[in-house]
């Protein structure tokens, strides 16, 4: 049922995707939406059963994880992921897009991602074949 709500809303709705033939992205996905419209579909009080919380939710997990195994990869230093669960981040990007609809929500997730207490871990340098040098 989630997958037809999810290819129904890529049809439907546009949270910043961008039309064939654009310029090169680095980053994409609902992550990188206008504030404005995602605040409008968030309903954080309903956790992961709206779609739209559930999307942005799943979005940060998988920025978030890569940006840890960048930090992971040049200096042995990551976040802890735990501390931010749905509880957590789907009030906070609802609160910060209410505010700043005029922004992207990864603006929010890269200031959480400065911001945030370095762990070290250990990590061998070259452990992700595409990170390589």
């Amino acid at each position: 049922m989630r997958l037809t709500a999810l290819a129904l809303l890529v049809l439907f709705f546009d949270w910043g995707g961008g039309a064939a033939g654009a310029d090169p992205l680095a980053t994409a996905g609902i992550g990188v939406a206008n504030c404005g419209k995602l605040a409008t579909d968030m309903k954080p009080e309903e956790g992961l059963n709206n779609t739209a919380n559930f999307l942005i939710f799943y979005w940060v997990q998988g920025y978030m994880s890569a940006a840890n195994i960048t930090t992971l990869e040049s200096d042995s230093n990551y976040i802890d992921l735990s501390k931010f669960d749905d509880k957590t981040l789907l009030p906070l990007i609802y609160d910060y897009c209410s505010k700043n609809p005029d922004k992207k929500p990864i603006s929010l997730i890269d200031s959480l991602l400065d911001k945030t207490e370095k762990l070290s871990g250990e990590w061998k340098k070259g452990t992700i074949p595409w990170a390589a040098e």
